[in-house]
Formats: structure tokens, sequence, C-alpha cells
């Protein structure tokens, strides 16, 4: 049986399209709560020049502790040089320049969502809201989803071994509609390309391009607000289109999330991560969601079984990151 040394304190970083939350982390030794989170950060990616420059300036806040190591998450795909391949970043990452310029001895890279998915079997019952469903489930594949600057989604899959964690492209797959109303709207999004993923109306960015989809059915040419004022204007009832909007968005989502419910046969349960969806907590709850989740013919009664939960833990991605990197020493 090989023998580990006590982990020394790292950092975690979960890397956005909008923010970089960033955090010292150490093992607790406890299964139930495997890190405890040090110190934490979040910077707005948009006044940065590089991910190298802000976690510098993290490091430099960390008086006395000395850290040589240190994980991120990111969306995109990873190549085998420790490039990152992504839509939504406002700058490159590289692996290797990034061990280099910070002179760690060990840093490593995940796919965000499935950080996500290694903090999701951790979060406690206080920090969800319930959509539907039993409140739990026995043991099986749970799905990680959520709507941010894109979208992601990860597949936790128990095994005798210790779970596995599948990382998805999932935002990157087709768009489909239901409704008349929705295929009206992706006739619009289609205007302009040949493909439309579903983070191009599941996402911050995606409530705009909706905005606009709906402003071009109804024959009119608009400037979109940003996302987060088409989610209060819908939410005060000042602007009836930002209304339509954020009911589209949550139809939508139901749909996309019991697609992804069987085409990766989730038994376990769901959960809704991401930057979106604790501003609308309220607005997707009284929405078409769930509706349009179990919408899915005779598979409805399977659906049923499932519980699905909003994630409110702020700190999600960072701590799933460091669950991850601790659970790749381990495996060692």
């Amino acid at each position: 049986m090989s023998t580990h040394r006590p982990t020394p304190p790292f950092i975690a970083a979960d890397v956005g399209g909008t923010h970089v939350r960033i955090g010292l982390v150490e093992a607790t030794g406890d299964a139930r709560a495997p890190v405890r989170v040090l110190h934490y950060t979040t910077y707005a990616c948009a006044q940065w020049p590089s991910l190298g420059e802000i976690v510098e300036d993290f490091l430099s806040t960390l008086t006395g502790v000395p850290v040589d190591s240190g994980v991120i998450a990111s969306a995109g795909y990873a190549l085998d040089d420790g490039t990152v391949i992504t839509v939504n970043l406002p700058w490159p990452i590289s692996l290797a320049t990034l061990r280099e310029r910070l002179g760690f001895r060990d840093f490593r890279l995940v796919n965000d969502f499935e950080a996500v998915a290694h903090a999701a079997a951790h979060v406690d019952a206080s920090e969800v809201m319930h959509l539907t469903g039993p409140e739990s489930a026995p043991p099986g594949p749970t799905l990680v989803l959520g709507p941010g600057t894109g979208l992601g989604a990860a597949v936790w899959i128990p095994t005798p071994r210790g779970p596995v964690v599948l990382a998805t492209e999932a935002g990157q797959a087709a768009l489909t509609a239901t409704t008349e109303r929705e295929t009206e709207v992706l006739h619009a999004l289609r205007h302009d390309r040949s493909h439309v993923a579903i983070e191009h109306a599941l996402s911050g960015p995606g409530l705009v391009n909706l905005y606009r989809a709906l402003a071009r059915v109804d024959g009119e040419t608009v400037d979109a607000p940003a996302p987060d004022a088409i989610t209060a204007a819908a939410q005060s009832g000042h602007d009836p289109r930002a209304r339509e909007t954020l009911d589209l968005f949550c139809g939508l989502l139901g749909s996309t999330v019991g697609d992804m419910a069987l085409l990766y046969g989730i038994s376990g349960g769901i959960h809704l991560a991401g930057g979106i969806l604790p501003r609308i907590r309220d607005t997707l709850a009284g929405s078409r969601f769930v509706e349009r989740f179990l919408d899915k013919g005779p598979m409805r009664e399977a659906l049923r079984h499932i519980p699905v939960k909003l994630v409110e833990h702020g700190q999600l991605g960072v701590v799933g990151a460091a669950n991850w990197y601790l659970a790749q020493d381990r495996e060692a």
C-alpha cells in the first residue's frame, strides 16, 4: 500500500468567461468535506491581460504562505500539451506557460464542469433548491449542468473503485425547438449561422441572443440589453420582451436537461449550477422548466424519479477543482 505525505495548501481556480474564482485550499482528511477554503477572491476577466497575472496577484496576497502547486478548472477542450481550446475566455490558457511563469512544481488542468461534478457530491442540502423529483435517489449517474458565459455539463458516475466523471461539450450540441414560438426563434437564430449550439441560447450571451431573436420574429431590430439587465427587467415586469426571453430560456432549459438525462442515463440526480440560475431562482421555480423537463412521452415516469436541484454554492468550482486534484493525488 502506498502512503502519501500530507498535502500542503495549494491554489484552486475556477476560470470562466466572465470571472476567475480562485482560492487557497487545504485537505481536511474528512471524506464528507475533503477540502477547506482558506482564502478566496473573485477577479473580473476583462480587467486583466492574462490568467498568469491574476494568479500572481492572488499569490501576492498570501503573505507567508508558500505555494508551489495548484489546479485550474476551465471550460473548453484541453490538448495533450495543456493548451485549452475555448470560445468563451478572453485570453488563451497554456498550462506549461503558467507553470513556468509561476515556478510551480505541479499545476494541473481539469474541465470546469468535471470539477463542479467533483464538488456536487459534497454539497449540503441547505445549499440547494429542490425543483422536482424525490428528495433523494439511489446512487447512480448524476448530471451537473449550468449556464454561465457558456453552458457546461458533466456526468458523475459511481463505481466500486470510486466515482468517475465524464466531462462533456454538451453546450456545443445543436439546440432544438419544441413549441411553434421556439421554432420561429430558432429560425431567427439561424439567420447568420448554420449551427445553433445549445449555449447560443442557454447562457448569459444566450439571453441576449434570445431577446434579439424574439424582436426579429416580431419584425423589429433592437439593441438588446446586457444579460443582467434582461433578467432584472423580466423580474420587475417593466419589459414584456425581457419576460418572454426569460420564460423561453427556462422552457428550453427544461427540455435540454430532460434530453441530457435520457442521453446520459441519469438516475442519481441532476444538479443545476452556473452563474445565471441562482439569480433567477424564483422565476425558474415558477416557470415551465419542470413541465418541459418531464415532457418526454413514455419516459415521463422515469424522469419523475430523478431529483432535480439548484446548486447555490458560490465556491463550487473551486471546491470541485480541489477535490479533483486530491483524487488524482490519491490515485497516483
